[in-house]
């Protein structure tokens, strides 16, 4: 049979392949990058398949097929496929995702020599002794290397999870193997990257996030595909490195909100990485001291295997955690004599606190009491936050910002004030209360570039700051051998939130950042500022006690139908006016009904809780299942509909499967 037909995908949002003809193709083509005439112009796509007829009875000639870029295996395209159907995204823009730019635009980088033990001077180190439990959970997945299974590494924050992940890997480069490793943010790459190249000297070790240059990333895509690289390291785009000799993926934080992406293709990395693992027939690990609830409910369920870490590495003692009732006492500037005085306890002894409170910037919002007006962004539905330090106001959704006003806009009042308290507010109440100390405020915003974050890491590691004021980013992935104290302001808020995901990650972020205390020789202690300190939740914290907090909350969610008792896909559009996302989305679940099979429901659209974001306004509709299958199913036939609904031109939709926010 003559195969002379290319199936190409292209970059374009149209859910389809496009046939182009090309006497000279081959079956070695299939995986190449192509030019093609499309429109007016050209594009590059990739060949995804060769075929002997096309139900066009014209086609145009392919052009060039770039064989001098290596093809992509047989095993990617399935991967990107799989990713396509899964979360109804177009083929074509599914793998102009996943390919690094260069790539993309069919450009081949120089290659240049990965670093490897010649390169090297210095010894590894000697890996520590392992605990009992560590030395259990790595013989338990090196056990099943060469076949399928998800791994639940529930390990207490401190317990040397790392360490686990580490022993796992040299195993399986003593194999032959290639090792992918999952992190959730940027920032932690540098320093992972720093630990594994000097404890493998010998293995060529490839990070893969979007912080990295266009000719670095593309250079180490090609490197795992040509099976040069030995360990790939990277946040969730990396899950999309080909890596023809894979035998282990790991997933850190295996919880963390960021492996989900919220543009584009939604998919959920740490969700691709299982299905790629059970597609290569490879152990895969997910590591966390906070379980997400869906993987939680499977390691009971028995889907996937629980590994437990229960007691920390170095230190002897979980950290002492204490919840601060202040509720009949008036705070300092938001800080309460307890948290005070365990400060001025620290300063005394030499060693290192954490203020946490996750609100960046100088206060939420800028008021003015004689009128009422509060600085709002005009392109969102949500407040302009104040920025003293550089005295402007800031919208933390779309990046809005313009200057501080001396007077009120509405009314001319010159009394206005900053309501609320943010990082550099709670750092400007610091400096005044402990005039002697180096505080230093980590941020977005004090760390805005990965130079200036590694700057301020640098100063935390040598002491040189005394009181850390800080937001989520420290709340994962640090060792500070001196920080004994985590203060914990402003928790309160998000326990009655609207979103039923909220608590959840409540309890995860207050366990990791309460983790970063007493991690070596010196004890640590936690103290929350609470007007609920009875909550369940913070009981659950105090007695460190993940699992019982869990189950309260997946009972909590099986009476609710939420998920993982459910299954959850929601349809957003997005326009000028939320009349036409509203209007939109009606006629959209009119077509559902017409489509629904028995077990998948349906709900009214209705405006987003941020329903204006970027000058466009938005709504959401709902669907949901307790049968995957059936909702998949459903998803497929509504989907291929509404590609074929009229909408105003302004008007842009999309699905989500899976979703995290809402």
């Amino acid at each position: 049979m003559n195969l002379h037909i290319l199936r190409v995908a292209l970059d374009v949002p149209l859910p389809r392949l496009f046939d182009y003809a090309a006497d000279g193709a081959t079956p070695e083509d299939v995986g190449r990058c192509v030019r093609v005439p499309f429109g007016s112009g050209e594009k590059l796509g990739v060949i995804v398949a060769l075929a002997a007829t096309s139900e066009h009875a014209k086609l145009k000639p392919a052009g060039e097929i770039l064989r001098e870029l290596p093809a992509l295996p047989p095993d990617w395209l399935a991967l990107v496929e799989f990713c396509s159907r899964y979360y109804q995204h177009p083929l074509g823009e599914v793998i102009a995702l996943a390919l690094p730019p260069q790539l993309r635009r069919g450009k081949l980088p120089a290659k240049r020599k990965l670093k490897a033990a010649a390169d090297i001077v210095s010894p590894p180190p000697v890996p520590p002794e392992l605990l009992p439990e560590q030395a259990e959970a790595v013989a338990a997945v090196a056990a099943g290397f060469g076949r399928y299974a998800t791994h639940l590494l529930h390990g207490v924050t401190g317990s040397g999870k790392t360490e686990v992940y580490l022993r796992l890997i040299e195993r399986i480069l003593a194999r032959g193997g290639q090792a992918l490793m999952l992190v959730p943010e940027i920032a932690l790459t540098p320093q992972l990257e720093s630990r594994v190249a000097a404890r493998f000297p010998g293995a060529a070790v490839v990070s893969a996030h979007s912080g990295m240059g266009e000719a670095a990333r593309s250079r180490g895509f090609i490197a795992a595909l040509e099976g040069r690289a030995d360990i790939v390291l990277g946040t969730r785009l990396s899950v999309f490195s080909p890596l023809p000799r894979l035998g282990l993926i790991v997933v850190d934080e295996e919880h963390d909100a960021s492996f989900k992406q919220q543009e584009g293709l939604r998919y959920s990395a740490r969700d691709v990485a299982v299905w790629r693992a059970h597609q290569r027939g490879v152990p895969i690990v997910l590591g966390s001291a906070t379980p997400s609830l869906e993987s939680f409910y499977h390691a009971g369920s028995g889907r996937y295997r629980l590994l437990e870490l229960s007691r920390r590495a170095v230190a002897e003692e979980m950290p002492t955690v204490r919840a601060i009732d202040t509720r009949r006492e008036k705070l300092q500037d938001g800080i309460s004599a307890a948290l005070l005085a365990a400060l001025e306890a620290r300063l005394a002894r030499g060693e290192q606190s954490l203020v946490f409170l996750n609100r960046r910037g100088y206060a939420p919002v800028l008021a003015c009491p004689a009128c009422g007006w509060v600085s709002r962004c005009h392109r969102c539905a949500a407040n302009l936050v104040v920025h003293l330090a550089d005295r402007r106001l800031r919208c933390h959704h779309c990046g809005l910002e313009g200057p501080i006003p001396n007077h009120c806009p509405g009314c001319g009042n010159i009394d206005i004030h900053p309501f609320g308290r943010g990082t550099q507010r709670l750092e400007e109440s610091l400096a005044v209360r402990f005039p002697a100390a180096r505080i230093l405020r980590v941020d977005r915003d004090s760390a805005s570039t990965p130079k200036k974050w590694q700057a301020l890491l640098t100063t935390i590691h040598e002491g040189r700051a005394d009181i850390l004021v800080g937001t989520q980013m420290l709340a994962k992935g640090h060792d500070f051998p001196r920080l004994t104290l985590v203060g914990v302001v402003g928790a309160d808020a998000a326990l009655f939130a609207a979103d039923f995901r909220a608590p959840e990650r409540l309890f995860s972020q207050l366990m990791q950042v309460g983790g970063r205390s007493g991690r070596a020789a010196l004890a640590g202690e936690v103290l929350i500022q609470t007007e609920y300190p009875s909550h369940p939740l913070y009981q659950a914290l105090l007695a460190h006690d993940y699992p019982s907090f869990a189950r309260v909350q997946l009972e909590e969610r099986r009476a609710a139908g939420f998920p993982p008792f459910t299954f959850q896909v929601l349809l957003r559009a997005e326009a000028k006016q939320l009349e036409d996302s509203l209007a939109f989305l009606k006629i959209a679940a009119a077509t559902a009904k017409t489509l629904l099979p028995d077990g998948v429901s349906l709900y009214d659209p209705v405006p987003m809780r941020l329903y204006r974001m970027m000058a466009l306004e938005r709504a959401q509709l709902l669907a949901e299942s307790d049968n995957r299958t059936a909702l998949q199913g459903f998803l497929a036939a509504w989907v291929e509909r509404l590609y074929q609904q009229k909408a105003p031109r302004d008007l842009r939709w999309h699905i989500d499967v899976d979703p995290l926010e809402f």
